[in-house]
Formats: C-alpha cells, sequence, structure tokens
C-alpha cells in the first residue's frame, strides 16, 4: 500500500489503473492522427449519446455473446473511456463548429482530465475499500448505463440539478467504471 493525495491505495491498482488508461490514451493519440480532434464539433448532448452507443453495444455483447461486427467488449470499454474524457474537454471550452485545438492541445487536456479521474478513483476507491474488485464488469456497464441516464435527464433541465452531481462529475465516473471493466478484462491475459 502507498499514501497519495492523503490516500491509502493498493499498488497494484494505481499499476492496474495507469495500464488501462495508457491503453487508452495510445488509441486516442492514433485517432488523433487519422482523424484529429474532429469531435471538437460535438455539443455535450452528442458525445453522451456516443457513450450511450458503446454502453448499449457492452450490454448486448454481455447479453448475447454474439459479435456481429467483430470487436470484442474491450475495445468499447476503451472507446468509453476516451469519449468520456472527451466529453469532460468539450465541457470545458467554448461550443464550435471549427476543429480549433491541434492535436497537442488535445493530448495535453486529455492528461489533464485523466488525472481528474485518477484522483476521483483514488478517493472513491479508499472510502468504498476497493469494492470494485468484488463486482462482476456487467455491474460497470449497468452502471455506466445508469449515470448515462442521469446525464441525460441533467441535459433535459438544461444542465442544473437541485441536490445532485453534475454532468462532470458522472462522466468521471463514467470514466473509472470503464476503466475498472479494462482492469477485470485484462488482469488475467
Amino acid at each position: 500500500m502507498i499514501n497519495k493525495t492523503n490516500f491509502t491505495v493498493n499498488t497494484n491498482t494505481l499499476q492496474q489503473f495507469a495500464d488501462a488508461l495508457k491503453l487508452s490514451k495510445e488509441i486516442f493519440e492514433k485517432k488523433l492522427i487519422d482523424y484529429g480532434p474532429s469531435w471538437r464539433i460535438m455539443r455535450p448532448m452528442s458525445i453522451t449519446d456516443q457513450l450511450y452507443i458503446k454502453a448499449k453495444r457492452i450490454r448486448t455483447l454481455e447479453l448475447t455473446n454474439v459479435s456481429m461486427v467483430g470487436e470484442g467488449i474491450l475495445p468499447e470499454f476503451i472507446a468509453i473511456v476516451n469519449y468520456g474524457i472527451i466529453g469532460l474537454i468539450q465541457l470545458s471550452l467554448p461550443l464550435t463548429d471549427d476543429i480549433d485545438i491541434d492535436n497537442n492541445k488535445a493530448v495535453s487536456l486529455y492528461e489533464k482530465f485523466a488525472s481528474e479521474a485518477e484522483k476521483l478513483m483514488i478517493a472513491k476507491n479508499h472510502d468504498y475499500g476497493e469494492a470494485w474488485r468484488n463486482m462482476r464488469v456487467n455491474s460497470y456497464t449497468d452502471l455506466i448505463l445508469t449515470k448515462l441516464q442521469r446525464i441525460k435527464q441533467i441535459e433535459a433541465n438544461g444542465g442544473h440539478t437541485v441536490v445532485s452531481e453534475g454532468i462532470s462529475s458522472n462522466y468521471l465516473d463514467i470514466i473509472n467504471y470503464a476503466i475498472f471493466g479494462i482492469i477485470k478484462l485484462t488482469e488475467d491475459r
């Protein structure tokens, strides 16, 4: 165990989290080479819908055990991490109809929000005692879908909440659940 930002966390968890994030970031960077930050024109609601599509596909694959396009669950969890971070980036920048950042800026913002997700994971992992390790992967999927329904309701409410966390907090939770999914799917390899 080590102490990071005043919280005790299993060193294996920190390494696994870093490895899952590294895997996700590698895909993010490769897609930046192919497409640039073309996602900058997406409005936050479109990001929510893209996350929904990915999570819904995971749930369908979990229920049917059949993939008609030949990709499994792991790439979808990676996509959820990346779209969750893109969502946070989009919420932090003004709406635009043009690609207004370069790849280097996109990576810098990615790293900033990935770090926020890690800090949140450390805090919650401390408080919940690594409960995620005893959960099944399909529970992460269901929790992601639940968070997305909450985000849709917050968006329908004009981004306002009365007593609940906002969209950014839900995106961070989604990122962390997806990273837990990546860890669980890759730790036995």
